[in-house]
């Protein structure tokens, strides 16, 4: 599988054009990302606040009979998220909580919000990615959040991360024969939020 890439300046959401890309321009594969997006969305139609200078993005695609169900990319798309964040933060602490947050060091960096649509009588999968790579809006909740920049004193460019998020999922499906989902969760558990 090779992903289409769609880059945007200003987005509402980098979800809301895939929607598009799907059902208007009947793009089956791709990756949209753009610089800037006003209309972030979060899980449980909560807002994700999108500063200049982090990453957004979504990959769709197909769900096809010998692919994964929807339910179990929720494990999937974590795991392999956590580590393109790994490959920035090597010496830190990282955890998911789930369904759909990457932690740094007990501090959320990265959101993830997958949604299911239907288009032409097939099922298609989006997965919103945010990483907060140079700041992070200020969480009044029990968890704060973080930023690569923050964790690392470096600073990834968007288009590394992009690369990276691309051939991990690139991989997974290559290697789809493979696929074990015991595997992801129990790796998923591991890695856990307490």
């Amino acid at each position: 599988m090779r992903f289409e890439m769609f880059e945007f300046k200003s987005v509402t959401s980098t979800n809301d054009i895939a929607i598009n890309l799907i059902k208007d321009e009947k793009r089956e594969i791709g990756c949209v990302y753009a610089n800037d997006q006003t209309q972030g969305r979060g899980t449980q139609g909560k807002q994700w606040i999108s500063n200049k200078g982090n990453f957004f993005g979504s990959i769709f695609f197909p769900l096809k009979d010998n692919y994964p169900p929807f339910n179990e990319f929720s494990t999937i798309s974590p795991i392999l998220i956590s580590s393109v964040i790994k490959h920035f933060c090597k010496k830190q602490k990282i955890n998911l909580k789930f369904p759909n947050d990457v932690f740094v060091n007990g501090k959320k960096i990265c959101g993830i919000l997958q949604e299911l649509i239907t288009s032409h009588n097939r099922k298609f999968l989006i997965i919103g990615i945010g990483v907060n790579i140079v700041s992070n809006p200020n969480i009044k909740s029990k968890y704060q959040a973080t930023n690569i920049l923050i964790e690392t004193k470096k600073k990834p460019e968007i288009k590394e991360i992009l690369d990276l998020i691309i051939s991990s999922y690139e991989k997974f499906f290559f290697d789809l024969n493979t696929y074990n989902y015991e595997h992801f969760k129990e790796k998923a558990d591991l890695m856990a939020l307490n």
